[in-house]
């Protein structure tokens, strides 16, 4: 069958973070028995290396550059792109990205017949995807996380950027994404509370939950425990959630277990970390790494690997990437969400901490129990043998494409 994968975002190699981690794994899974026609955009950041590495994965690569960006500096910025979004119903994170290079392409090749299925992986790329495509062939749409319910969530916990602006964006949001999943045959989410939330704006839509994997040859489970008090979270150092994360604990967490246990580091390692994550370094014990070229090596020398997210919906690579690697975790709700952890009938995964104090309490038992420590281990890692690999994400986005699961 013929596929045509839409990213905005450039998903080579597989590091960068969440949604290339997502698309790239999805897309190296179909390729195996599919022709795919990869389109996508190219930041400054990205190399001939890399478009040549992302070349030899897909069968065609259509690479268009990615649009300057339009502003959003001064008053009357501000106030014209929320005039185009009342006005086109489309959110300014949608249009920054929208290149009309890349629409009139999409729309000669599916009008010339050459793909039997278009994908959108990411919600952003559903502006690319005409209404009327859907009675040519099959139109999808991989959403990593309802844009209204993140907007939401950020308002409930205050973390927002700008409170005033997001409740007024708020019904909007809500209008947009229930408009946009009318145009495809079927969307794809990637846990049951994010299914809930997109059933409720498309009660008649065909809808699967997809949760993400890991690829365990990247991520080995680690041979020993390192034991001391070596804290570690994982992941792009740009993306608001994950600031919000690292601020939070080292502002209101690490400060308490250090005078519990005063030799407590706490790592940060991940891609483009702001200034303010940057300012964190002075703090005593936090080191900011940044990118690294191997991220389950600094996951294996890590006591445990925390996810304070506060924010942020649908499974986190990282969550996941920390279990696959045999690292015990401490997370909040959200950054367990779509994983079955703490549940009675079911083997202890990882320690639930929402709160301070929950922390303080999580951390410590890890810090005094290898016993705990090697049973969420192998606990962890068995999960994600059994529920959390690409290949299993891999069958069931097949079966969402074809209507069934092809046999290899």
């Amino acid at each position: 069958m013929n596929i045509l994968m839409l990213s905005s975002t450039f998903p080579y190699p597989p590091t960068r973070g969440g949604t290339q981690v997502r698309t790239f794994n999805l897309l190296k899974y179909l390729s195996q028995r599919h022709t795919i026609t990869l389109v996508t955009q190219r930041e400054g950041d990205v190399t001939d290396a890399e478009v040549a590495g992302l070349r030899d994965c897909v069968d065609r690569l259509a690479i268009f550059e990615r649009p300057p960006d339009s502003g959003t500096t001064g008053i009357l910025k501000k106030i014209q792109r929320f005039g185009r979004f009342l006005q086109q119903g489309t959110p300014p994170s949608v249009l920054n990205r929208y290149s009309v290079e890349m629409q009139t392409w999409i729309d000669n090749w599916v009008e010339a017949g050459k793909c039997d299925v278009i994908t959108c992986e990411h919600s952003v790329n559903e502006i690319y995807v005409q209404p009327h495509f859907q009675k040519q062939l099959k139109t999808i749409v991989n959403v990593h996380s309802s844009v209204y319910a993140t907007c939401r969530n950020q308002l409930a916990t205050s973390i927002s950027e700008n409170s005033l602006r997001d409740k007024i964006n708020l019904p909007l949001l809500r209008l947009y994404e229930q408009n946009y999943c009318a145009k495809f045959s079927a969307i794809v989410a990637t846990t049951e509370e994010d299914k809930i939330q997109l059933q409720e704006f498309n009660p008649n839509s065909e809808i699967s939950v997809i949760p993400n994997g890991v690829d365990l040859v990247s991520f080995p489970t680690r041979i020993a425990d390192p034991g001391g008090h070596r804290l570690i979270f994982i992941g792009a150092m740009d993306n608001l959630a994950n600031i919000d994360a690292v601020c939070f604990f080292s502002n209101e967490v690490l400060p308490e277990i250090q005078k519990l246990y005063p030799n407590t580091t706490f790592d940060i390692v991940g891609s483009h970390p702001v200034p303010e994550v940057l300012a964190l370094d002075k703090k005593p014990g936090v080191n900011v790494i940044g990118r690294v070229p191997s991220m389950v090596e600094y996951l294996h020398k890590s006591t445990i690997c925390v996810v304070p997210m506060r924010t942020g919906f649908g499974i986190k690579n990282k969550t996941l990437e920390a279990m696959a690697a045999g690292v015990p975790i401490v997370a909040s709700d959200r950054g367990l969400e779509g994983l079955a952890v703490d549940v009675a009938s079911q083997p202890l995964r990882a320690l639930r901490a929402n709160k301070p104090t929950e922390y303080i309490t999580a951390i410590s038992q890890l810090f005094d129990r290898p016993h705990l420590r090697s049973q969420l281990s192998h606990n962890g890692r068995q999960l994600v043998e059994t529920e959390f690999t690409w290949n299993i994400a891999g069958k069931s986005y097949e079966q969402v494409c074809f209507g069934r699961t092809l046999c290899v």
